[in-house]
């Protein structure tokens, strides 16, 4: 989100145009296209247009492209009315507020009608509404059912259109408050309409909302006044960041966009406090408020570990730390015999941890030929062909794996489409020793498995490796997000059924049932006394156990060479990410009551046979 705190006349004369809000928003959405790439929209709002034109603007687009589609059709919008001799301030998206959004669905729904921002109409201005976020709310049906009890009648059961309409009749009473003061003291028509726009407090609007929500979120809203907020969860699961001037206010979910965006230095970007909205009035004054009670911060690891893009200064060395700490894990996994070990990655996501444990594996060199040379000096050990071999020992690292980022798999189906999937990745030929070098792959995850299994393994073993490793630096995903990334279904999860596959094979299918009846008792519970059921079913095995169990369902039957993987383990990673302790999706471990409803549900769902994660 943006606020332009001067009128456009000021971006005009210091930096050439009425469109630098505009343009800022453009170069934010490409930087942060990472979030999202199923769909975007933007919307504005003007603060002074006048009765009888159009203040409040929207254009939405699906795909991988809907960042060029949605500004290059708000800039023919723009030419057209230039060309009809309007001024740029009156033109379509020539604004003092703006929002943007990418699309990233959490739950499988589709449609330009699912694209955020949403928006909210009505005659009187500052009843009008646009509303963006990354969210996903743990307790949609209470507000549902509270919205409902108002008398409304939401057009769709979804959390984004849910909350247009209990923010929106939030803002209505807040609208009626103001008139009914200004009414009362004899102002009328467009003197009134104007103070109500002016002192229209979005801060009662979300302390009448807020406290509802469970999940994990940051939300945010234009009035049609151009009252603007961001709020965030109480836990900080999502991320939010801002910046604030004299010429603007800027919103986003990741700091370095603001700081290339804007040309800043890593201490002028604050991070919005956990439970705190950062509130612009009418005026284009600003401040943080505490909307909801202060918790303990349990800011989402995977976030750090997959989602968000590596250039922050404190992503960039968490990644590096999370390679680092798998070393001796990879040196147990191929026999500690190092001199034929290749080490490289899955590009690209993994690159940064790549690093991390190759210079892991450095600084362990030059230690021992540290003490090597010590040894060698005091007379402790004589020269030998062995002490020179240590010498000479360097860590062996390539490029092994390319992404043809270009490879469309959907031209084709059947058979013909598994073939092209396996060839989404290439290798380079030549990079080992065929029957005598181990090969270590690093990604950043291990999730489904789907890919490793198509593509990734199929191509590395054409290598002729004596192993394979692929090392995920993040511990195994087990249960399932609700608080805004896609990953929902229980049975996806190649941990999730590494485990029912063991239960399986060694007689413990009563287990499975028995799961099931306990998460049917437990959602008939109040949600703050509900438990997750789900953890019984990794009980019985240790993490080596299942991630053995992973490596042979993900090993195709055709290959040759032997495939292990390796896991990073929850310690680590709280070491690696000290200050962002939110890791539900390994350890089942949820911030808020709503998590073990919905996990419960998952495996309910599950084990029925149904798709979706809310029923």
């Amino acid at each position: 989100m943006l606020r332009l705190r001067k009128p456009l006349s000021y971006y005009k004369e210091t930096y050439g145009s009425e469109l630098w809000g505009l343009d800022k928003l453009y170069l934010m959405m490409e930087k942060e296209h990472n979030r999202g790439q199923e769909g975007a929209g933007i919307g504005c709002v003007k603060m002074h247009s006048r009765p009888g034109t159009e203040y409040i603007f929207r254009e939405r687009s699906e795909g991988s492209d809907a960042i060029s589609q949605i500004f290059a059709s708000a800039h023919a919008d723009i030419d057209k009315h230039l060309a009809e001799g309007e001024p740029m301030e009156e033109c379509p998206f020539v604004g003092e507020v703006y929002m943007g959004h990418l699309r990233y669905s959490t739950t499988g729904r589709k449609g330009i009608s699912n694209v955020h921002p949403f928006m909210r109409r009505n005659n009187w201005r500052a009843r009008n509404m646009l509303l963006c976020g990354n969210f996903n709310l743990t307790n949609v049906d209470e507000i549902f059912k509270e919205i409902t009890d108002l008398g409304q009648h939401p057009r769709y059961y979804a959390d984004g259109f849910i909350l247009l309409e209990q923010i929106g009749h939030a803002l209505d009473r807040e609208n009626e408050r103001v008139y009914e003061l200004n009414h009362a003291a004899g102002l009328r028509g467009m003197e009134l309409s104007r103070k109500i726009a002016r002192d229209i407090d979005v801060r009662n609007i979300l302390h009448r909302c807020a406290p509802k929500w469970d999940g994990g979120y940051v939300i945010c809203g234009i009035a049609g006044n151009g009252s603007m907020w961001a709020l965030r969860d109480t836990t900080g699961i999502r991320p939010a960041f801002y910046y604030c001037d004299d010429e603007i206010v800027v919103v986003a979910s990741e700091r370095p966009v603001i700081l290339t965006a804007f040309d800043l230095q890593v201490d002028q970007v604050r991070e919005l406090t956990p439970g705190a909205a950062i509130v612009v009035d009418y005026k284009g004054d600003w401040h943080q408020e505490q909307i909801l009670k202060d918790k303990p911060a349990r800011q989402c690891s995977f976030e750090r570990i997959y989602f968000s893009r590596g250039n922050d200064s404190d992503i960039y060395r968490e990644r590096k730390r999370l390679g680092a700490l798998l070393a001796p894990a990879v040196e147990k996994a191929v026999d500690g015999d190092m001199d034929h070990t290749v080490i490289s990655f899955v590009p690209n996501t993994a690159e940064v941890a790549y690093m991390g444990l190759t210079e892991e594996f450095e600084r362990r060199n030059a230690e021992a030929k540290v003490e090597l040379a010590r040894r060698l000096a005091s007379g402790e050990v004589p020269y030998t062909p062995d002490v020179e071999h240590i010498f000479r020992r360097q860590v062996r690292k390539e490029k092994v794996a390319w992404k043809d980022i270009k490879l469309r798999t959907f031209i084709a189906q059947g058979d013909r489409r598994n073939d092209l999937a396996a060839h989404v990745y290439d290798i380079t030929y030549g990079s080992i020793v065929p029957g005598e070098d181990n090969l270590v792959i690093i990604d950043d995850s291990i999730v489904r498995g789907t890919t490793l299994k198509q593509s990734i393994i199929r191509i590395l073993d054409r290598l002729r490796p004596r192993r394979i490793v692929v090392v995920s630096s993040s511990p195994q995903v087990r249960y399932p997000d609700c608080y805004g990334i896609d990953m929902s279904r229980l049975g996806e999860f190649a941990a999730f059924r590494a485990a029912m596959a063991l239960l399986e094979q060694r007689g413990m299918h009563h287990v499975v049932e028995q799961v099931y009846r306990q998460c049917l008792e437990e959602v008939k519970k109040p949600v703050a006394e509900q438990r997750n059921c789900v953890k019984a079913i990794y009980a019985p095995f240790t993490d080596q156990e299942i991630s053995d169990k992973i490596a042979d369902m993900l090993t195709p039957d055709d290959t040759r060479a032997e495939v292990r993987i390796v896991y990073q383990t929850i310690q680590d990673m709280h070491r690696a990410i000290p200050a962002h302790t939110g890791d539900w999706y390994f350890s089942g471990d949820y911030p808020t009551p709503g998590g073990n409803r919905l996990v419960n549900l998952a495996y309910i769902n599950f084990y029925e046979g149904h798709k979706d994660l809310r029923v």
